[in-house]
């Protein structure tokens, strides 16, 4: 922003934070623009200055024409149904989408946010569990709106989020193979440490619980949402020495990797073992023999964290949006082989 468009009580506030700093105000505004040329100490200092005084430019800045999705990892159909979901929300108001890679699951990378304030967009949906302290300053103080898609535990206050009933859709898929007979249920989760993956275990775990079968703790593994993971967990299940007739799948990548591992086992699926997803995505019906699966309304997650960016109140309770899942029953699942 150029130092013309600064009002008169901005620069009296950026004076303050610059006395308090120990630094020009010159440095504070690279800082606030994203310029290099600070050490990342003074960076870090000034950012935490500008966060307790409050300060926000939201209203003077003119961002560019976009929203900025980021993922970790863009190579999934997952990922691509999340993206027509913010395509559709922003083409309607006649703005463009920026896909970014970066960082895990948990937050984007520390080169993320040079990149991002130099794009400047109008608001970043996040399909990460969250951004760090540090990240959230520096945003907030450009007043630049987040949204999470699908958060990996309750985010931090102010933060807007859109989810869907994980714990339901655990539940719904469990109860499933129950009424099918299956007492031996296997299930490969996703990282223990998001919280999509706690709430389909507990969903899990409650339909157990719910039709008087005892939990076993040697038919639940974790997985990292990719096929192989699936494929090394599936292994693992069937090699027991009273292995599962159904394993629930926390998605459908790694439910693919359950039919390969079937397959290897010499296993026919369902005669032999049911096998459940979640997602819904459209290799579920192209699989042989199609997926029964949970679907979550990825789409629908995507649309709606780009209207609530574009729409989001800074001063008011953040939103928090969770959408129905649905089980979706196909040719997978049978009953329990006696």
């Amino acid at each position: 922003m150029a130092d013309a468009q600064v009002t008169a009580q901005e620069r009296s506030t950026l004076s303050r934070i610059a006395a308090d700093a120990d630094v020009s105000t010159s440095t504070v505004s690279k800082v606030l623009n994203g310029r290099a040329g600070v050490s990342e100490a003074t960076r870090a200092r000034v950012e935490d200055l500008l966060h307790q005084h409050g300060y926000q430019r939201r209203g003077l800045r003119d961002p560019a024409a976009l929203i900025e999705l980021v993922f970790a990892n863009f190579s999934t159909v997952w990922a691509l149904e999340i993206l027509r979901g913010v395509q559709t929300a922003a083409a309607a108001r006649g703005l463009g989408v920026v896909v970014t890679e970066s960082g895990d699951h948990r937050a984007p990378g520390p080169e993320w946010m040079d990149g991002v304030l130099q794009r400047n967009p109008i608001g970043v949906v996040l399909v990460l569990s969250g951004v760090t302290r540090s990240q959230r300053q520096q945003l907030q103080a450009r007043g630049i709106p987040v949204v999470i898609v699908d958060p990996a535990g309750n985010p931090a206050p102010g933060v807007a989020s859109v989810g869907s009933a994980n714990w339901n859709g655990g539940l719904s898929a469990t109860r499933h193979l129950l009424q099918l007979g299956h007492r031996r249920i296997g299930i490969i989760g996703g990282p223990v440490d998001m919280i999509c993956s706690r709430a389909r275990l507990a969903g899990y775990r409650s339909a157990l619980e719910e039709a008087g079968v005892p939990v076993c703790e040697e038919l639940i593994l974790a997985g990292d949402f990719e096929r192989d993971s699936g494929l090394r967990q599936a292994q693992r299940l069937l090699a027991l020495p009273d292995p599962p007739t159904a394993i629930f799948a926390c998605n459908d990548l790694m439910a693919l990797g359950v039919y390969e591992a079937a397959r290897l086992a010499g296993l026919t699926i369902p005669d032999d073992l049911s096998v459940i997803g979640y997602d819904d995505l459209n290799v579920a019906e192209w699989t042989g023999p199609p997926l029964t699966t949970v679907r979550q309304p990825l789409l629908e997650m995507g649309r709606q964290a780009a209207q609530m960016v574009l729409s989001l109140d800074e001063t008011g309770p953040a939103p928090r949006v969770d959408l129905a899942t649905d089980l979706i029953i196909r040719q997978s699942t049978g009953p329990a082989p006696s």
